[in-house]
């Protein structure tokens, strides 16, 4: 899908038809990320649930930084498609193949072998900390896996193609249904087990991104030729590095808050960090529009259809209002259960139906700042966006700490609540200032 397409049909049509494949694709991504945990926690009960759940923070450090840097290349490539300069895109992929494989890989050699000291540091509880230190050495060595199927995906999506993502984790997630079951219930691997899946599941859906692109896109093919010219790294430095700092100061928040977390004790990290895996799915729909917004925004932005890119944003809140009341409503009502199917007990459960019911009344909150970041990111404003979302992570750790004695274990839930709050009103305003400052949207 790209800009064309919305000269042809309507714009909410184009948003919907682009974003279906890419929260699919998340939905996939997830449920296999749960079948670690669902087939772990029925077969080995609680503390194996836990020891993944305990790493979570720390494995999505390596996610996000890799994914931040590559949301910022996906805006930059998405602004030379619609101008017409395809010749830059296979320059900016293939330089950032090389830079961010060397780096890393370099990370995940660093990870591996510090494994133990950063989950002590954490306050990891002594009953999963073995457990955890293995799995978090493991899924370690699909890093730089991982960091090359995300410059592939987020190139590919730029251009308009939103269903490779989608059919790469179909196959990721056969793979690694495939492998959990073998690994884990018949092998009895258990943790390891599970973080072995995942890493060959990596590899596969790497593998065919790869292939899929050379063959579908000529466009991002790898070239030697040409890389690592003035324009293209500063292009991409100053269009990556803002997400990816902000990425990375985020995820460094989330294993504080994880350490925090740990101090309720084990019943409730296993809930909520169950309860987080369902959480990522119900707000899929939220976090791929945003991103379906940024891009086409991108695109009309790049081809100088500055008011098309405006119609693209005030569509995308229309449809984001309703999307973010449904899943309210579904999370609230079924949360609860879904937890239970994790092989998780009572208490455990209780606390998960709690934490639902405390986080999903801010997700029309969450959904509008997702859809003015959308914009925002889409016109270049990656910078802004950047330094909004650390302060409302700054202000998220606050209050967990100096709100505790006021809501207990469920601050966890508020203090976010509150932190989306405050995203939105930034964004808000920054768009105020936007449309006021001049006719032509500039940041």
């Amino acid at each position: 899908m790209n800009i064309n397409s919305t000269k042809k049909e309507s714009i909410a049509w184009t948003l919907v038809k682009f974003c279906t494949p890419l929260i699919l694709s998340g939905i996939l991504q997830q449920l296999y990320n749960w079948v670690d945990a669902f087939i772990v926690g029925n077969v080995n009960g609680e503390t194996a649930l836990a020891a993944i759940g305990s790493v979570s923070s720390i494995s999505n450090f390596y996610i996000m930084a890799i994914t931040g840097f590559t949301t910022g290349l996906s805006i930059l490539i998405a602004q030379k498609f619609g101008s017409g300069e395809k010749e830059q895109i296979s320059r900016i992929l293939s330089t950032f193949l090389l830079i961010l494989g060397v780096i890393f890989t370099v990370v995940a050699v660093v990870a591996f072998a510090v494994a133990g000291p950063l989950l002590t540091l954490m306050d990891t509880p002594a009953d999963i900390f073995d457990a955890a230190k293995g799995y978090l050495k493991i899924i370690s060595v699909g890093v730089p896996f991982l960091t090359v199927y995300n410059l592939y995906a987020g190139a590919i999506r730029a251009v308009g193609d939103s269903r490779a993502p989608f059919y790469a984790v179909l196959v990721s997630s056969a793979v690694n249904v495939v492998m959990d079951i073998l690994f884990v219930a018949v092998f009895g691997w258990g943790v390891d087990g599970a973080a072995i899946a995942t890493v060959i599941a990596q590899v596969a859906m790497t593998i065919f991104m790869i292939i899929y692109g050379v063959t579908k896109h000529p466009v991002v093919r790898f070239k030697i030729i040409n890389i690592f010219n003035r324009e293209c790294l500063s292009g991409g430095f100053s269009f990556g590095t803002p997400p990816m700092v902000q990425s990375c100061i985020n995820s460094f928040g989330n294993m504080i808050l994880q350490g925090f977390m740990n101090g309720f004790g084990t019943a409730t990290v296993a809930a909520i960090t169950t309860a987080y895996r369902v959480d990522c799915i119900a707000l899929l729909p939220v976090i791929n529009l945003g991103s379906g917004i940024s891009t086409l925004v991108a695109q009309n932005y790049g081809a100088g259809d500055r008011k098309k890119a405006w119609k693209v944003f005030t569509t995308g809140v229309v449809i984001m209002m309703p999307v973010a009341l449904v899943l309210t409503m579904v999370v609230v009502l079924f949360g609860g259960k879904m937890i239970a199917l994790f092989g998780a007990g009572e208490e455990v459960v209780a606390i998960g139906t709690n934490f639902f019911r405390s986080i999903a009344v801010f997700y029309v909150i969450y959904g509008i700042a997702m859809a003015c970041r959308g914009y925002i990111e889409g016109l270049g404003g990656v910078m802004y966006s950047s330094i909004i979302g650390v302060t409302a992570l700054a202000v998220r750790i606050i209050n967990s700490y100096a709100l505790k004695g006021v809501w207990g274990n469920m601050v966890i839930a508020y203090a976010e609540g509150i932190s989306w709050a405050l995203l939105m009103t930034l964004f808000i305003i920054k768009i105020i200032k936007i449309r006021k400052k001049d006719k032509i949207y500039s940041i």
